[in-house]
């Protein structure tokens, strides 16, 4: 049977955070900006032939046919430069995966929205369109996006024709063997692919006859065949037992099925995907220039770091602007936890991000902090806040940190977890009042919010916040 969105986002989640997620793309995920699909692209070559292109389940025929036809390849070379060298917009399933930390991206598609996606998230694309590409390294890549049947930059060499499919062997053999070591070693998120390509057939079936079912555990969208979408009700009947026998088919070769009403529904889907691997990536926001009881400097060193290990100890990524009075103990609690217990690897578990100094202009070093505060924000799920006070330059009088109030505006607008221990007073303690006053939007709280604000033992508070933490992970 098929798997629900909840068991996908978990198991996915867990694939990206380990480095074993990949992305396969097919012309669905394309087709929201502006793009054809097969049947797009094959229409004006079938109605040139007297074929009627909605009539043909053999499509790589029709396209054999035309080129038969023709002689030559030309018109078809030219089909598809016409179909997918428009400028489109990027649509917002694939700026969603392509801001997710996901390596390995596969697709059949010839447009180049993938890697436009990529690199419109600040990342490095290696694009491989070709066998001889594969053995060449870009430099600083972040990802590397195969397209297994060509690019629209060199459409001679497109897989599109009957006979180009039979010689894939010959010509691209190096493709099938990668793919094969991906599906066996990675966990691939199939979107907008409909699985009547025969070379995934191939492949699929090569890995089932070797390994058995000891097989990967992948996942596809489809959406669901509805009975009002038909005026027939055997065709209804017809179309639902046909996709009831391919989602069992998919499972046979590990591919899960989610199935959706709308189409729409998978854009939510990837979104509550992302909100999810974000959830483990933390924000400490704060400053102190001023303790004070309560709160001496030790107990509130302790607390940043006792917190900043505990999160790192469940797996969470801390970020840290190091803040003036706690940044060090944040970063000292968390590194006592990687170098002890996580391998040291540093760069899963921490995340530091100073802010730019010797910045004479205040006007200019403002604007440049705002805008490095929101690229921080930006890649995390959770903001934590504590203290967030300062010395007033002018006066030495103690104030409300402004940075930390201009964090919880960004963090908001971003739709992260706000999780303030008003406790430790100051900017804290504005954003815990804040927070009451508007509680139905931060529903996640209601049963924490006594802890937050009153309770002054550390680990009573830290187990506040992970609970709070957990409790929106998938």
């Amino acid at each position: 049977m098929a798997v629900t969105k909840e068991e996908l986002i978990r198991e996915y989640t867990k694939a990206i955070r380990e480095g074993n997620a990949a992305i396969f793309a097919g012309a669905g995920l394309s087709r929201p900006s502006g793009f054809v699909d097969w049947k797009g692209l094959l229409k004006p070559l079938a109605d040139s032939i007297n074929l009627d292109v909605n009539k043909e389940h053999d499509l790589l025929s029709v396209a054999q046919y035309y080129r038969n036809q023709r002689g030559t390849r030309t018109s078809i070379n030219q089909a598809i430069m016409n179909a997918f060298s428009k400028n489109v917009t990027i649509n917002e399933n694939v700026r969603i995966v392509a801001r997710l930390p996901i390596f390995t991206y596969w697709t059949t598609n010839y447009d180049e929205i993938v890697e436009n996606g990529i690199r419109a998230a600040n990342r490095n694309p290696d694009v491989k369109s070709e066998s001889e590409q594969l053995s060449v390294i870009k430099p600083d890549r972040d990802a590397i996006v195969y397209k297994m049947h060509g690019d629209v930059n060199n459409p001679a060499k497109a897989v599109l024709t009957k006979e180009d499919y039979e010689l894939y062997e010959n010509h691209r053999p190096l493709f099938r063997t990668a793919l094969q070591g991906d599906l066996v070693s990675k966990v691939f998120l199939f979107i907008g692919f409909s699985f009547e390509d025969p070379n995934i057939d191939y492949i699929l079936s090569q890995i089932r006859s070797l390994l058995g079912e000891n097989i990967s555990t992948h996942y596809c969208f489809f959406k669901r065949v509805q009975q009002s979408d038909y005026n027939d009700p055997e065709e209804y009947g017809y179309n639902k037992a046909r996709q009831d026998l391919q989602e069992e088919n998919l499972r046979n070769y590990g591919i899960q099925t989610v199935f959706v009403d709308e189409y729409d529904e998978i854009t939510d889907i990837l979104r509550d995907l992302e909100k999810n691997y974000k959830m483990k990536k933390v924000f400490i926001s704060g400053s102190a220039d001023e303790f004070s009881d309560p709160w001496s400097k030790e107990n509130a060193e302790e607390l940043a770091g006792k917190l900043a290990g505990v999160l790192v100890r469940n797996d969470c990524c801390v970020t840290s602007g190091f803040g003036l009075g706690i940044g060090s103990a944040v970063i000292n609690g968390a590194l006592d936890v990687i170098y002890a217990e996580k391998y040291r690897h540093i760069d899963e578990h921490l995340c530091l991000r100073p802010f730019p100094q010797n910045i004479s202009d205040p006007t200019k070093r403002a604007e440049k902090w705002k805008k490095y505060r929101e690229e921080m924000l930006t890649e995390t799920g959770v903001s934590i806040f504590m203290f967030g006070n300062k010395k007033d330059a002018k006066t030495e009088n103690v104030i409300e940190a402004d940075g930390c109030m201009q964090e919880f505006e960004i963090a908001k607008s971003k739709g992260n977890i706000i999780i303030p221990i008003g406790t430790t007073g100051f900017v804290a303690k504005a954003i815990l009042d804040n927070v009451k006053r508007d509680i139905a939007n931060y529903a996640y709280l209601s049963d924490y919010i006594d802890v937050l604000e009153k309770e002054t033992n550390i680990d009573q508070i830290i187990q506040c916040v992970v609970k709070i933490i957990t409790s929106k992970l998938y």
